[in-house]
């Protein structure tokens, strides 16, 4: 299964119908024209639309095809407390995370990231987490952006955000804070969160 976002929609595309996502749109995957979904998702609201395929990372290879890709990598920090290191960036909550240099590893980059935009050292990088896809647009180009997210571990340290990246602020949190930091953040973001936080 793919999620794809647009702004706060979300193109999902797969070989069955996920729960949990309330309601759904659907669509035919012989009619659909990317371009013209993009253009409309930037002017909609929150939503979820679903193309049902026979194979999901074929479809979803070919259509990104078309596009540029930029790689991206980041990481979900936490202490032997458990507390998670978050960013507050451009007015939202969002977890480190910036683009590959050239020739460089997605593990390597995801360490530079996470130390660079918050003065800290990373003691430990772990598994791969999960990929996100979001869809933006960059002087008239449409862009997908992939970002691969690795589990990490750090002392806690002092944090010092990383101004000239936006970051204005940076903070340990723990998981009790994770249903505010997803009241103000991205569906990204969010999805991530969903994934280490405990069930209810």
């Amino acid at each position: 299964m793919y999620r794809i976002y647009i702004n706060e929609t979300a193109l999902i595309i797969s070989e069955f119908v996920p729960k949990g996502l309330g309601k759904i749109q659907n669509i035919d995957p012989q009619e659909f024209v990317f371009r013209d979904f993009y253009k409309q998702a930037r002017k909609s609201g929150p939503g979820n639309h679903l193309i049902l395929v026979d194979n999901a990372k074929e479809y979803f290879k070919k259509l990104r095809k078309a596009y540029l890709v930029i790689k991206a990598a980041g990481g979900i920090v936490s202490t032997p407390d458990l507390e998670y290191l978050f960013i507050f960036r451009k007015g939202k909550w969002d977890l480190p995370k910036g683009k590959l240099d050239e020739g460089e590893k997605t593990r390597s980059a995801a360490v530079r990231e996470v130390e660079e935009e918050c003065g800290i050292k990373v003691e430990r990088l772990l598994d791969k987490l999960a990929n996100t896809w979001h869809v933006y647009e960059e002087r008239g180009e449409i862009i997908f952006k992939k970002t691969s997210w690795y589990r990490m571990e750090a002392p806690k340290q002092k944090l010092i955000p990383q101004l000239e990246e936006d970051i204005t602020d940076a903070r340990w949190m723990s998981k009790d804070d994770f249903g505010l930091i997803q009241m103000n953040t991205y569906p990204t973001i969010s999805n991530i969160l969903d994934l280490i936080k405990p069930p209810l």
